[in-house]
This record gives structure tokens, C-alpha cells and sequence, in this order.
């Protein structure tokens, strides 16, 4: 049976650490707009003292389901394990058809089992862990996106603070990619930033102060 990662509380004090779940369709070691912009924001959140790792998803093999375990070969177990070692979680996706893409709703469907998952106080284990979202894409579409993954991530359990996205779009029916930039446009360097401080201040907060029983 596997072992359900422990409640936030129960660990000693520690320093903030940030987890990227980078939803692009592409496997590596290919390049990744959304690996990049993913990146982008660890080094932005670094500037906080907070500690980053990206997993890109498409790599594993994460079973569909919506059950914290789904058997044999699933490495979704191992990828939450690293979501509850985290303060701070992002979700990195591609704009695809205008939503986010289907690795990304992957990872939300298998997010669902925490509704299932609770403490001794009836919170979810998710409760106390902030969340943010990176989006890049060819057309407009990055509020849409980010609103689908905003509610998908607050209704597990996780807190987002203001302003919780980071994004750029290019130009409609045109071939340049985020990745192919020289270096990021300044709103989009700012709203990083900006994402960046807002959830460090915001998981700081929740370390020291928890949510009350559910």
C-alpha cells in the first residue's frame, strides 16, 4: 500500500522550495517554450530564496486516472511525492485549440484524489502549498488558460496568490515560439517577477499560519 506523503505541518521548519510541473508535449531533451518560461520563474522566485525543480511530464510515464495511485508502472506516485515536498507548485503549459494542453489536464485529473486526502482536521494535505501558472502560445488565450488551471488548483487545495500568472503570447497565424526570443519582452520579464514575490510572500505566510479545520 502506498504510504500518503506527510501534511506540511508535520515537518520541521525549512526553507521555501518550488516545484514546476511543465505540461508541454514534448518530450526532452527537445526544447521547450514552456520548460523555458518555467525556468525563467524558478530563477525569478530564486531571487526570493526559494529553491526550484522542474519535472518535465510528458517524460514519465503518468498513468490516466484520478486515483493518487493508479498501479503498476505509474509514476504519478513519485511526482506527488515531490508536490507535497513543495511550498510552492507551477503549472507550465502551452496554449493548444486554446486551453491548456492535455498533459496539463493530466496532471489536474490526478490532482483530484487529494479532494480524498486529509489531515487529522479534515484539511486537504494540499492546504498550506501556493500555486502558480506559466503560459505561452502562438495566439491569445492565456487568461482562458490560466482560468481553467486556476480553478482546477485552488479546488485541490491550493492557494493562489494575486496576480499567480506569467505568460506571452506571439502574434496570431505566425511561427515564432517563446523560445525562439532573444531574451523576454519586458512585461512579460516583469510579470515573472512579480509572480515570483507574490508567491514567495504568500507561502511564507501559510508556513506560519495554517488554515483552520475544515
Amino acid at each position: 500500500m502506498m504510504a500518503t506523503p506527510k501534511s506540511p505541518e508535520s515537518a520541521e521548519p525549512r526553507p521555501l522550495h518550488a516545484l514546476a510541473l511543465v505540461c508541454t508535449l514534448t518530450p526532452s531533451p527537445e526544447p521547450s517554450s514552456s520548460q523555458l518560461i518555467a525556468e525563467q520563474t524558478l530563477q525569478a522566485l530564486a531571487d526570493h530564496q526559494v529553491s526550484g525543480e522542474t519535472i518535465r511530464v510528458v517524460d514519465h510515464d503518468v498513468k490516466p486516472g484520478v486515483q493518487a495511485d493508479m498501479g503498476e508502472g505509474d509514476a504519478w506516485p513519485r511526482i506527488r511525492q515531490a508536490v507535497y515536498d513543495a511550498d510552492i507548485l507551477l503549472l507550465s503549459t502551452p496554449i493548444w485549440l486554446g486551453h491548456p494542453s492535455s498533459v496539463a489536464q493530466r496532471v489536474l485529473e490526478r490532482l483530484d484524489a487529494e479532494l480524498s486526502h486529509t489531515d487529522d482536521e479534515g484539511r486537504m494535505l494540499t492546504y498550506g502549498k501556493v500555486a502558480g501558472v506559466c503560459v505561452v502560445g502562438n495566439e491569445d488565450g492565456a487568461h482562458h488558460v490560466a482560468a481553467e488551471l486556476y480553478q482546477g488548483l485552488n479546488d485541490v487545495g491550493f492557494t493562489l496568490p494575486a496576480n499567480a500568472v506569467t505568460y506571452w503570447v506571439g502574434e496570431a497565424m505566425q511561427g515564432t515560439d517563446y523560445q525562439d526570443l532573444d531574451k523576454p519582452p519586458e512585461a512579460t520579464a516583469g510579470t515573472t517577477a512579480t509572480l515570483a514575490a507574490n508567491a514567495a510572500h504568500l507561502a511564507r505566510l501559510l508556513k506560519q499560519s495554517a488554515y483552520p479545520p475544515s
